[in-house]
């Protein structure tokens, strides 16, 4: 059988297989509130067989978000509008997971269709912007300079993140994943590009690591013990001091795992807009995944360049990683897993991965072959 397609079981919940529809930024909320778009999406990506179905990267404060039209959770009304998308994943066959982050020095920017730069304060859906220390990002559309946060600003933002827990929890989500990747708050604050401060929080890596760790241990206080406490992690930036960032990373995820941590999604920084990151190259992370995964013994998650079958089923096999997130593959085809499943050889790949009424029509109503042996 292929490993992609095996489940796969963390405390108290098991997937149906290894594939992870990954948290895909669908900037179309309302003041933070998903509607119908957003169920029928999620539904659509459970129906087609994911075994995990991951809600987008979900801000924990209005000034967290990367857009104006992101997802929030910072109020019951929100996570009161992500109900019905739970029900819906779960009675698809997947499990509902969400990921909960902060924008930090990114966030204040227009949808990505609409120009995908920041957008001025005094401006029509810009606001200020927050991180470790006055550092702008740099880039020509992401360079607005966040106000240095203060010892309240920490303390609000990581009771924004418990706050923003506890409704997902409540809301019926059965696998949280933090966001402290790809250049946003929790990862500014690791990483020495966005981080300068003199005080606990700069300088040494256990001080540039403290937000990070803090935010982790009070979330893991109000997620339960049964549920998987995720993160995403920056690990890598590639800008010629990766094997100094990856050391980091992996001595940082053996601390949160002794704070209690499950399992990690393996990515990239994106602290820097000078980061040469090998996008040519199918499954690019996939080395460093295999070695933050047997380093650290916590559970992997490898993306980025993993949409062929023969790949995702190569990351599982070889013990590179435990789950594969897909994206854009789905996007493209959110039955991705039954294509998967038959190109791997599963037998009745429909009925492995599909719902009844698309399954029994694929099995059992194919086109007959024309016997060679009979001449016309």
């Amino acid at each position: 059988m292929s490993d992609l397609f095996k489940p796969f079981t963390l405390k108290s919940v098991t997937l149906r297989n290894r594939i992870v529809a990954a948290p895909m930024c669908m900037y179309s909320a309302a003041d933070g509130v998903v509607g119908e778009w957003h169920r029928a999406h999620l539904a659509q990506l459970a129906a087609g067989g994911a075994g995990l179905v991951t809600v987008e990267m979900t801000a924990v404060s209005p000034e967290g978000r990367i857009t104006w039209a992101d997802n929030g959770l910072w109020n019951d009304a929100q996570a009161q509008s992500l109900k019905p998308a739970v029900d819906a994943i779960r009675a698809a066959g997947a499990v509902p997971g969400i990921q909960l982050g902060h924008a930090g020095r990114k966030a204040s920017s227009n949808r990505p269709w609409e120009g995908d730069n920041q957008i001025a304060d005094d401006a029509t859906h810009g606001w200020p912007v927050i991180g470790p220390s006055a550092l702008a990002f740099g880039s020509e559309k992401v360079w607005k300079v966040p106000s240095e946060m203060t010892m309240d600003d920490i303390a609000r933002v990581q009771g924004d993140f418990v706050a923003a827990a506890r409704r997902a929890r409540d809301a019926g989500f059965e696998w949280l994943e933090l966001h402290f990747a790809h250049g946003f708050l929790a990862h500014s604050f690791l990483s020495p590009y966005s981080n300068r401060r003199a005080d606990g929080y700069g300088g040494s890596f256990d001080n540039r690591t403290r937000f990070i760790r803090e935010t982790f241990a009070a979330v893991r206080e109000v997620w339960p013990q049964n549920l998987p406490l995720s993160v995403r992690l920056g690990v890598i930036e590639y800008d010629d001091r990766d094997e100094e960032t990856l050391a980091e990373s992996i001595a940082l995820i053996k601390l949160l795992k002794q704070d209690g941590l499950d399992f990690v999604s393996v990515s990239v920084g994106f602290s820097t807009p000078d980061a040469t990151i090998p996008w040519h190259a199918p499954a690019f992370m996939a080395p460093v995944v295999e070695r933050v995964r047997h380093e650290t013994g916590v559970p992997t998650a490898i993306a980025w360049g993993v949409g062929d079958p023969v790949l995702a089923e190569h990351a599982v096999h070889s013990g590179q990683a435990d789950l594969v997130k897909i994206g854009r593959a789905l996007l493209a085809n959110p039955h991705w897993p039954y294509t998967a499943a038959v190109a791997l050889g599963v037998k009745a790949a429909s009925w492995a991965t599909l719902p009844a009424p698309y399954a029994f029509w694929l099995e059992h109503h194919q086109p007959k072959p024309v016997d060679e042996a009979v001449e016309a």
